[in-house]
Order: structure tokens, then sequence, then C-alpha cells
């Protein structure tokens, strides 16, 4: 095994709903988490090429695999070819079947599956499997249980491979012919072998193509982006926490923002962020009920809490940030982190995106109940306590709280769309109250947010600091778009942040003290929010080109990081769930450009 780190977005995502793994462009899993994704790695050679562990395949004397997804799925194809002529396939998948389409429309199997076919001619295969569980803690010791059974206390390994046990690895070196088919399932989490044999991989893999192209189906788009939007959808709901319905940022932990530095957290959490551009983008592709479900889950998860938090567990238990010092950490960035401190953060602009998603679920489908809406109201009145306060600000910068400009802007959003529930509902117990202090967030904003000579909304009250966090304004219908102030916002975050034809920078570390060393590349979030802005302000050439440039960047199989520098490197972790959500909203505001169905047409704006 090399000490050669893969390049993130090179990485195969894989999900069944209730876990996920990434496979190398050498055909090794080097990530895979049980019993879910947020549990302990059992793969990890991501962190760690030495003490990680990983399965891997290798196709003696072929060259680099021409990898692809099978159309429309979440199931890797590999495709070697030999030095002597052979052709081999390899498919990897987490098997899944379908569910009811009123219900859970995607069953996780809980069986992580490879499977070797040889089209043509005779290949050397061979295969390592060399578990490490508890984040590479210690050794997986396998116990034979049989004829092609392996079992550790976190997974069992079925296959037709005649492995032999090596220390603490298994091994085996395989002349495979044509036609043959060599299987490795590795069940996890109480996954059933009752009905499996390794011969069974072929019609797990078909149940599991079919599983996910019944899914992608139901989407109906043919604007802008169309290939990009529908793989981005994939990965959005293999994100999804089949149990809850949460949305996970990103699979991974501890992925670098910048090579070799400390900027390494765990995204395996779910953020109220973004949240009303989760379901309204669900209901345009036809996945009304995945959208639906992840507002429950986020107004159940909330239910119970003192405060609003910034951040929740998939399964809505929280877990505090620890260290793991044994592993060096991908490209030697350090610490690996477990667990997030975010939990205890302030963020004032979570109560607008809750509200948001609120009032975009029931403008869509009419489905907020009565008691949903009794709920709401808590947090509204929360908001009101609390949004004059500074709070940590939606890049969760861990430093001295300050007034956020994007934070009081989702304030207004929390309060403008509770008045229009409160409408809905023909609720006006307090709508004077809540009018009023809505125009007072807004007075305030205008006042004390938006710096005259530099033409500008900056980042805080009481300074000069820019961040394209006030891209946000026009998209969430704070100032209409057509405004000067939205438009020379835009022409000054794209000449002061901006990076090349299309990369934006969230903002500058250079003036901005965010409580940790080392700077950060381009923010892909915020790369496709400036697309949105330039499409929805009539700048539809410049948006179309830079969407176009950062389409054209994705990793080999489409997917995307967290960040990216200039030369297209990837860092951060991955695949990340906002980067595609805003690829999506980007795409759909290119193909809504000149009409007037935009995204949050509802949102009526004030005078200023």
């Amino acid at each position: 095994m090399t000490d050669t780190f893969p390049a993130i977005d090179a990485y195969a995502f894989l999900s069944d709903t209730h876990s996920a793994a990434l496979v190398g462009p050498d055909g090794s899993v080097d990530w895979f988490c049980v019993p879910r994704f947020d549990g302990p790695s059992v793969f990890g050679r991501l962190l760690d090429r030495e003490r990680g562990g990983a399965a891997q395949i290798t196709v003696v004397g072929a060259g680099a695999a021409q990898r692809r997804y099978v159309q429309d799925t979440l199931v890797l194809e590999s495709r070697y070819l030999t030095d002597e002529g052979a052709e081999v396939l390899v498919h990897d998948f987490l098997a899944v079947r379908q569910g009811s389409r009123d219900e859970v429309p995607i069953v996780a199997e809980r069986r992580l599956v490879r499977c070797v076919r040889v089209v043509s001619g005779y290949a050397m295969v061979r295969f390592v499997v060399d578990a490490r569980p508890d984040y590479g803690r210690g050794p997986g010791r396998w116990r034979a249980q049989g004829t092609g059974r392996w079992r550790l206390p976190e997974l069992r390994l079925l296959t037709n491979v005649a492995f032999r046990q090596e220390d603490d690895r298994l091994l085996a070196d395989e002349l495979v012919g044509p036609g043959e088919l060599r299987t490795c399932v590795f069940g996890y989490d109480g996954a059933t072998e009752s009905d499996l044999e390794p011969g069974d991989g072929e019609r797990i893999f078909r149940r599991t193509c079919d599983t996910w192209r019944d899914w992608t189906a139901r989407a109906a788009y043919d604007g802008p982006g169309r290939e990009q939007v529908l793989r981005s959808a994939l990965v959005l709901r293999g994100l999804s926490f089949d149990q809850t319905g949460a949305l996970l940022a990103a699979a991974t932990t501890s992925l670098p923002e910048s090579f070799g530095g400390v900027r390494n957290w765990d995204y395996r959490f779910t953020w109220p962020r973004d949240a009303a551009l989760v379901v309204l983008a669900l209901f345009r592709l036809r996945h009304a009920q995945e959208g639906g479900r992840f507002l429950r889950f986020l107004l159940d998860a909330a239910a119970d809490d003192p405060y609003l938090p910034a951040m929740f567990g998939i399964d809505d238990v929280r877990r505090p940030e620890t260290r793991l010092p044994h592993l060096r950490g991908y490209r030697d960035s350090r610490p690996v982190r477990v667990g997030n401190e975010a939990f205890d953060q302030f963020q004032l602009d979570v109560y607008g995106h809750l509200l948001d998603a609120a009032l975009t679920y029931h403008e869509l489908s009419g489905g907020l109940p009565p008691e949903g809406w009794e709920r709401l109201r808590h947090w509204v009145e929360d908001a009101l306590g609390r949004w004059r306060e500074p709070d940590h600000g939606v890049w969760e910068i861990r430093n001295v709280p300050r007034h956020y400009v994007n934070s009081k802007v989702m304030a207004w959003v929390c309060l403008d769309r509770a008045i229009r529930l409160a409408e809905h509902f023909d609720d006006d117990r307090d709508l004077a109250r809540w009018r009023a202090e809505r125009d007072e967030v807004h007075r305030q904003v205008i006042d004390r947010g938006y710096d005259e000579r530099l033409g500008c909304f900056v980042q805080a009250y009481d300074s000069t600091a820019l961040d394209a966090a006030v891209l946000r304004l026009p998209l969430v219908g704070f100032l209409p778009p057509e405004d000067p102030r939205i438009r020379s916002t835009i022409d000054v975050i794209h000449r002061r942040l901006g990076d090349g034809v299309a990369l934006v920078h969230r903002y500058d570390t250079r003036e901005v003290d965010d409580g940790l060393p080392g700077s950060e590349p381009g923010f892909l979030l915020t790369s496709f929010e400036m697309v949105s802005c330039l499409a929805l302000t009539g700048r539809r050439r410049e948006a179309q080109q830079a969407f176009d440039w950062l389409c054209a960047r994705a990793g080999d199989l489409g997917l995307y990081a967290e960040e990216m520098a200039g030369d297209g490197t990837a860092t951060g972790n991955y695949p990340q769930a906002f980067t595609h959500l805003a690829l999506i909203e980007a795409a759909l505001h290119l193909d809504a450009t000149g009409r007037e169905d935009t995204l949050h047409k509802w949102a009526r704006v004030p005078e200023a």
C-alpha cells in the first residue's frame, strides 16, 4: 500500500442511506463506517494509509480503471484491461431494495457488495481485506465460520473468494476465467445472511440498480446542467439517513480545508442551514416525500430543546468533539476530529432556515399541520428575544461572537416567513408585533450592514470585512435583485473575493480573524450562489459561463467536496451536500431566467 493519497474528489461515493463507503481510483474501499454514517470507521485508510485499514481489489497487470456510475444509480463500475488483453468489470455498491413509495422508498440491506467478473480472457485478481475497526485503534481479527464465511464483531463477510488469513488480514490471489464471478459481501448492523449466498451478487446488483433508477426516474428536469442536477439529487438522497430523514452535510470527517492544516471537521451531522432549499429542490425534482420527511425531522429534533441548536445528530443525539491522535490525517492534516464543537454555538441564522423550510413546505404541499405551526411559534418568539444578540455566524467562526449581517438577515427571514405562515393559518395573535419587529430588523441591516463607501453589504456590523454569505440576500428576498445595493454587492464580492472564472472565497482570512491559523481555497457553496445571483440579476451569460466552469471541474464521477483551489484541487469533506444543493439551485435559477417562477417568488420584500 502506497503512502500517496488519491485526490479527494477521485473517490466514488456509495450509499444505502444508512451508511456510506468511499472507493478510491485504485479499487480500494478506503472509508466505511458502521453501524451507520456517523459510526467508527472499519476501513479508514482515507485518514491514515498505514493504520486506517482498507478492502482492496487489484487486477494484476491492468492499467488505471475506466470508472463510471451505472446510469442513474450510486453503483460504481470499474473496467480494467490487462496487458494480456483480458477485460474485467468490478461493481461496487451498498445494496438497497425498493420500499414503500409512500413511506420509505429506498430500504438499506446493510451490505457492502463487491463483484468481480471477467468479461474476456484470464485475469489474476488480488484481494486484500485489512479491517481496522474503531477508527483504526486496533486490528480486525477475523474468525472463519465455514467455507466462505468470516466474522468480526463489526462485519460479516460472505464470499466465494478463497481467502487465507495472514496475521489480521485476509488475502487471496485468484486466476479468474471468462464469465466467472467473484463476490465479497460485507454485512453490517444486523444484515441477515439466511437468504444470501456469495453467488447472488448479480441478483443484488440488479435489484440495487433498479431501486436507484426508479427513484431517479421520478425527477422531471430538462434544464441547464441536467446530468449534474440529477447526479447531485442522487448524492443528496444518498446522504439522507433512512431512519430519520436527516440530511448529512457530508459522509466524512476531517478531510482538510487546506492540506497539512488544522481546519478539519466532522461533517456527519445535520445543519438546518439551507433546509428550505433542500425542501424546495426535492419538491421541484418530484421527491416531495423526502423533502417533507427532512422538515419533520427538524421539527421533531428541535422540539425538546430549550434553544434552537445550530446542528443536530442524525438521530438527534449530540456528540462532543474529540480528537484521534493516533491517526495521521489525510495528507498529514491534523487533528483528526470526531464530533463537532459547533453543537455549543449560538447561530441566529438557524431560526430563519427552519421557518423558511416550513413556509416552503406549506406553500408547496399545504401539509404543515396545526401542531407543527404551534411548535414553530415557539421558535419565532425565541428568535424575537435573541435577534439583537451577537452570534457565531453561519461559518461557525470560533472566536468572539459578533453581529453578523447574514445572521440578522436570516432573523428577518424567520419573522417574514412566520408572518406568512400565520396568515395561512388565520392566526393573528401576534401579527402586528411580528411585523413591527421584522421591519426593525430590516432597517437595522440596511443602516448598519451596508457600507456606502465600499458599495457592499459587509460581514458584520462595524466592520469593513467582506463575506460571501451576503449573496443570500436576493436569494431569500431580503432585497429584490434589481436593487442597486444588491447589484453593487455582487460586483464587489466578485472582485474582492472572486478567484478566477468562477470560484468565490467565503471571506478573506487575512482580514477576518476566525480564530484559526492558515487559509482556505474557494468555497463551492458561495461559488454556485454567485451563479444564482448573476442569473437573478439578468447577467445570464456570466452566470452560464461560471456554471459551466464549475461543472467541468467536478471529480471524474461528477462529485464535489466543500472547497476547490484555483487549479481544481478539491479540499474539505466529501461529498458535500450543500455544494450539490447550491449546484441544483444555480441550475434552477438559470432555467428560470426571464420567467417569474423564481425559487422564492412568494417572498414579498418591504420597501427600504
